[in-house]
């Protein structure tokens, strides 16, 4: 069982990935961009396939997403490098009856862990964990003039997620003080649902994502507290 040792760094490493990609997806969504577009994004510069000359130029005039497009790049081929080595070695070692047994383990392997990476609760803690940290740890960063409202100096558009221990869950919009601070919400992102343009009365719920125009300062301050 010699080759077993080589394929629980395997496994761990495929896990890692997962998680890396989806926490750039996030990094990314913070930039402006789409979900799906997003995640593709991540996925491509992960595994390097999939990208194309107009998607590169969408990533390449944007310093944030470059920074996060380069480092998936960096860790993807540090990642694949790592898989094929450990599981080729686990291979080589194994012989007769004990490969068959190395093999099983590594398909079982992988689909737990993809069993794991699509499970709705676990991705929406883990992306809910990321978003957090992200708002906390870095400034809003005024995006691209293509996807990100920027009128006049010091404006701009967020998306940000409302936490559990946001002071906003349970406020009614008109009732959560964002008009008076100069902030206008334009729009809701409430599990796969949209919510344009919501009315005053629209409660704010723990999980939300709310796309919220204004002065950056006072988006930076609201949120980071948040």
């Amino acid at each position: 069982m010699d080759g077993l040792y080589f394929l629980l760094p395997t496994l761990l490493v495929i896990f890692i990935s997962f998680l890396i990609v989806r926490a750039s997806a996030i990094a990314l969504m913070m930039t402006g961009m789409d979900r799906k577009r997003a995640v593709f994004q991540a996925l491509s510069a992960f595994s390097g396939t999939g990208f194309t000359t107009k998607e590169a130029e969408f990533v390449v005039n944007h310093p944030v997403r470059r920074r996060v497009i380069s480092w998936l790049m960096i860790l993807g081929n540090a990642g694949i490098v790592t898989v094929i080595i450990t599981a080729t070695s686990s291979i080589v070692t194994s012989t007769g009856y004990l490969l068959t047994v190395d093999v099983l383990i590594l398909l079982v392997g992988i689909y737990l862990i993809y069993k794991i990476a699509t499970h709705k609760g676990f991705i929406r803690r883990w992306e809910s964990f990321i978003e957090e940290k992200l708002v906390k740890s870095t400034a809003f960063e005024e995006g691209a003039t293509e996807d990100l409202l920027h009128l006049l100096e010091g404006y701009g558009l967020v998306r940000a997620i409302i936490t559990e221990n946001s002071s906003l869950i349970g406020n009614s919009l008109s009732e959560s003080g964002l008009s008076e601070k100069g902030l206008l919400v334009l729009g809701i992102e409430r599990g796969k649902n949209w919510i344009p343009i919501p009315k005053a009365k629209e409660a704010i719920q723990e999980g939300d994502r709310i796309v919220v125009y204004g002065p950056l300062e006072v988006l930076r301050a609201l949120f980071r507290e948040e």
